[in-house]
């Protein structure tokens, strides 16, 4: 008899490297309109001599923005590979990433191509490309610490990759200084559209409350619907992340720097409200907890596109005449508007082609398969 050769763990680096790299190009062509032939050489920017006003923040950005893209983009090279060559193709490929985005920048008159960016870029993907060769593998390839964590406690195929992708974009999103906790899937900020209802202060306490509490429940059960056995833990770390990510966005973006700005009346009690519904939704049946996850995504989502404006909010307005800045709202404030609908459509889509794993055991608790005695 045949032995059925067992399915090795896929990288995860590859699928990370791939959204990282979508999301930088976005983010470098926000906000992707008014596209024109400026009339000059299309590479005069490499030749540029240096700029009069000359922003340090903006350099360390690019570094900073560009460092996990080489480091992903090592992680994902085939791991036999030795670590100058690792290191030296993930850093020409984040060079030429760059370049691309920056020569497609010069046909864009809200923006400006600049060698400065570039080298920034380049600097921050050979760092992260030097990073990413020495440790990637043992991180992120088919045998590493991440591997090891997702095979115990996320589930298989590409449906646990699609949900862990979503939660870093959830947790970007989170880094938007200009919208409430938990709160994501805004169209009108996104379309242009005005707020339905006068600001009132008891109005907008009561939808902040409601909106906290449903975004909360609606994140804690979606991270539960996508992890293996019943510990609480991978809920609370997530929640705990996002709300770090948005105290340290308001902490930036807020002036003066308030990490708690978001820490509203109404999200206060939303947060009571949130944990007391989420602790008894995680000790539900898997069905249950799946159907209460994309109701509450639901009724978060309607609340927010339904919210009165906050005319309160200290937002830093001379922080965005930096380029870097703009861009980095216009990523964070697109995927914070998206998320909802791709999370909805996963999890239809967890339940229409994986329902075996709302109500299967946690993999280190399935016993092992029984081997065939010799004769």
């Amino acid at each position: 008899m045949r032995r059925m050769a067992a399915r090795s763990p896929s990288s995860l680096a590859p699928a990370f490297a791939l959204a990282y790299a979508l999301l930088v190009a976005y983010a470098c062509l926000h906000p992707l309109t008014g596209w024109r032939n400026s009339g000059l050489p299309a590479f005069d920017w490499l030749w540029a001599p240096w700029p009069k006003y000359f922003i340090l923040e903006d350099l360390l950005f690019n570094i900073l923005g560009y460092l996990p893209l080489g480091l992903l983009l090592a992680a994902a090279l085939p791991a036999q590979w030795r670590f100058a060559r690792k290191a030296l193709v993930a850093a020409l490929l984040a060079g030429l990433f760059s370049f691309g985005l920056e020569a497609l920048q010069n046909y864009l008159p809200s923006r400006v191509a600049s060698n400065l960016d570039l080298g920034g870029n380049a600097a921050g993907g050979l760092l992260g490309a030097l990073a990413g060769a020495r440790w990637g593998s043992a991180l992120l390839g088919p045998q590493g610490r991440l591997q090891r964590w997702r095979a115990r406690s996320v589930i298989g195929g590409r449906s646990g990759e699609a949900g862990l992708v979503l939660i870093g974009l959830w947790l970007l999103g989170q880094l938007g200084a200009t919208d409430l906790v938990f709160a994501s899937g805004d169209l009108r900020s996104l379309l242009g559209i005005p707020a339905p209802l006068p600001f009132r202060p008891e109005r907008f306490i009561a939808f902040d409350t409601a909106l906290t509490a449903s975004g909360l429940l609606a994140i804690g059960l979606f991270v539960r619907c996508m992890t293996r056995g019943a510990s609480p833990l991978p809920v609370l770390a997530v929640i705990a992340l996002g709300i770090g990510a948005k105290s340290l966005a308001t902490w930036i973006f807020f002036e003066p720097g308030a990490p708690l700005a978001w820490l509203t009346p109404g999200a206060e009690r939303g947060l009571v409200i949130g944990g007391a519904l989420l602790l008894p939704a995680l000790l539900l049946p898997r069905l249950a907890q799946h159907a209460i996850a994309g109701t509450s995504l639901l009724l978060a989502t309607a609340l927010v596109n339904l919210i009165p404006e906050n005319p309160y909010l200290p937002f830093d307005r001379r922080l965005a005449g930096f380029s870097n800045v703009f861009s980095f709202h216009g990523l964070t404030g697109l995927v914070d508007s998206l998320w909802p609908y791709a999370a909805l459509a996963y999890l239809s889509a967890l339940g229409l082609w994986r329902g075996e794993h709302l109500a299967a055991a946690p993999a280190s608790a399935q016993p092992a398969p029984r081997r065939r005695a010799r004769r």
